[in-house]
């Protein structure tokens, strides 16, 4: 099923996804993986968020934060990645590391985005706990 605009993107999510907070331009979910393994009880913050290149194309970016950036070892963190994710990649945003991907929301469809969105969040969640011992984001 094709999502042709931001508005359908927004209102996929809200029906499907636990809203922490929503803007013109950002949807911030608690990704719950007991949905997934109703043994597993950790949560993941995404933030989904529309972006515009070149003032007319837009993208979907799909957002993580797993950490304070001074608190660890970026090189480690950023060879774990790369040995084992497929989907993600690792920036600094503010203080905060976080692991995302793009995707273009012109023609976007629904595994395109829920796919992702699932390995995003899941590798997040793996990485915050190896990197930084907890469940904070």
């Amino acid at each position: 099923m094709p999502m042709a605009t931001w508005q359908d993107l927004v209102q996929y999510v809200r029906l499907n996804y636990e809203v922490i907070s929503i803007t013109e331009d950002e949807v911030r979910i608690l990704f719950n993986f007991e949905e997934l393994n109703e043994d597993d009880q950790r949560t993941q913050v995404v933030i989904v968020a529309l972006e515009v290149l070149d003032a007319k194309h837009e993208w979907v970016q799909i957002a993580s934060p797993i950490g304070l950036a001074d608190k660890v070892d970026l090189k480690a963190l950023l060879a774990e990645i790369g040995n084992s994710s497929i989907a993600c990649g690792a920036a600094v945003m503010g203080n905060h590391v976080v692991l995302r991907h793009s995707l273009p929301l012109k023609d976007l469809d629904l595994h395109e985005f829920t796919d992702p969105l699932e390995l995003l969040a899941g590798t997040a969640d793996q990485l915050e706990e190896m990197f930084f011992g907890g469940d904070e984001y």
